[in-house]
Parts: structure tokens; C-alpha cells; sequence
């Protein structure tokens, strides 16, 4: 199908992408930035386009879904928030180096989803629990909140980098920008967007289980890793709020918090539940 061989080059144009932020980053010159920010755009201008001709495709084979129903159309999807994300971020800061840490996340989510033998690309007729308008507002919710997750641990580990350079000049991570206190109220901010859109689509994939189910809430291993995940990330905006928690303690429970994010997200798929078609 032509969206998946579009979205294979994609894959290679995010390594680029991120290459060139890296080398921008070494060097400090600042056309190597340019360059990256424009095969960036370009990337997403292309992840887009495809994702629009596989929704197209799909009801040109009868099948007829929004490209968020499995496994790989997720992996796409994810890669393409965190892409966008990104580059908002780079344009209301005003600085490159946050590219080389997020960009990579866009690569491995893209090159996992082409590459992995157990992950199909082929565009099939949805499951009936499935057919419902509640599963774009329930996925696009959820995958913006791991996304703004995702970032908010690479601002994090830029954070902590920064941190355990402090001591030393001139070398790598010396060069980072922006400053800690700056990293720390951006992953922050990206905590909350998280938290809010995993929110919204925790409610509403509990209101899709009831009109499929019957039933808003069943215990299964991928519901009960989201609310252990938002409880995660309840507890670190309770420390910010109440506690006053900043920087390194901040920084290493977003971190925590992401390792939750990928487990729900990867982990408990292969375990037996209502969401155990995300494999296929």
C-alpha cells in the first residue's frame, strides 16, 4: 500500500531529522539547526499526508475506519503527535537542542512499527466493539497525552543531563539550552497537557465500554495501567502543587511516570483483555 511505503521514508527522514539536530547540538552551528527544523517540517508534512491516503485507502477497501484501530496505525499516530509537539515547542522557545532528544522517540516509534515482524501493516475491517465515533476522540485523547508525556520525559532527561554536568565545562552537554529552571517548568507544563487529554480519554474510552460492553469499567490490564498511570501523574502535579517538588525529584518521577506510559502502552497488550486486538 502506498501510505506504508511513504511512512517507511518517513522513518528514515525522523533519523535525519535527528541526526542533524545532534550535529547542530556538537558543532553549535546553527544552519545544521535550520536544516533540522526544515526535514522536521517536511517529515511531518509527509506523515501526514499518508495518514490522510490511508484513511482514504481504508474505505477504498471497504473497510472504511479512521487509522487508529491497531497496533501500527497507534505507533504512526504516536510518532506523528510527538513530531508535532516538538516542533511547537521549538517554535515558542526558540531553541534546537530539545530536537535531538525528542525526534529520536519519533524514529524508534516509526521504525518499531515498520520493522517489528509481529506488527502488520495491512489495513483490515474494524471489530464490531470498534465500530464507534468514540474511537477517534478516545485514541486522538490519548495518544496526545502520551505524547506531551513522552516530551516532558525528554525535557527531563535533558534536566537531568544538565544537572550532572554542572560540575564540568566544555563538554557535550554544557552546551544544552535552554537553562534547568526553563526545562523544568516546560516538562511541567507538558505533564499537565498529558495529564489532562489521558483524562479525557481514560472518561472517554469508559463511556465507548459502556455503549460496546455494557459496562464502564471491567478491570482490564490495559484500563487498570491507565489509571495507574494517571494516579502516577496525579501524585508528581500533587508534589509540584502541594509539596513544592522541583527539579531533580520532578525530573526522575516523569521519567517513572513515562516507563508507566510504555508499559501500558506495549506491555499489557499481549495480555489477554478487551484491548488485545492492538496487537493484530
Amino acid at each position: 500500500m502506498a501510505n506504508s511505503i511513504i511512512l517507511s521514508y518517513i522513518t528514515f527522514i525522523y533519523f535525519f531529522s535527528f541526526l542533524f539536530y545532534f550535529l547542530r547540538m556538537v558543532m553549535g552551528k546553527e544552519i545544521l539547526g535550520r536544516a533540522a527544523t526544515w526535514i522536521t517540517i517536511f517529515g511531518l508534512a509527509g506523515h501526514t499526508f499518508a495518514i490522510i491516503l490511508r484513511w482514504i485507502e481504508s474505505y477504498q477497501l471497504d473497510a472504511g475506519h479512521a487509522p487508529f484501530s491497531n497496533l501500527y496505525e497507534s505507533l504512526i499516530f504516536f510518532a506523528w503527535t510527538i513530531v508535532f509537539f516538538q516542533l511547537l515547542i521549538e517554535r515558542k522557545s526558540g531553541n534546537r537542542s530539545i530536537g535531538a532528544f525528542i525526534t529520536p522517540l519519533a524514529f524508534l516509534a516509526m521504525a518499531y512499527a515498520s520493522l517489528s515482524p509481529g506488527i502488520s501493516s495491512r489495513i483490515e475491517p474494524l471489530i464490531p466493539a470498534l465500530k464507534s465515533n468514540w474511537l477517534i476522540a478516545h485514541v486522538v485523547t490519548c495518544f496526545l497525552g502520551y505524547a506531551a508525556f513522552a516530551i516532558a520525559f525528554s525535557l527531563s532527561l535533558m534536566y537531568l543531563l544538565q544537572k550532572l554536568d554542572e560540575s564540568k565545562s566544555k563538554t557535550l552537554f554544557s552546551r544544552l539550552t535552554p537553562s534547568r529552571s526553563v526545562l523544568d517548568d516546560m516538562s511541567y507544563q507538558m505533564v499537565i497537557i498529558g495529564f489532562l487529554m489521558l483524562t479525557i480519554g481514560i472518561i472517554t474510552g469508559a463511556v465507548w465500554a459502556h455503549t460496546a460492553w455494557g459496562t464502564y469499567w471491567s478491570w482490564d490490564p490495559k484500563e487498570t495501567w491507565s489509571l495507574i498511570t494517571w494516579l502516577v501523574y496525579a501524585a508528581l502535579l500533587h508534589s509540584r502543587m502541594v509539596r513544592g517538588w522541583r527539579g531533580k525529584r520532578l525530573a526522575l518521577f516523569s521519567i517513572i511516570g513515562f516507563f508507566c506510559v510504555l508499559f501500558t502502552y506495549f506491555g499489557v497488550n499481549y495480555l489477554p483483555g478487551l484491548h488485545s486486538y492492538a496487537t493484530s
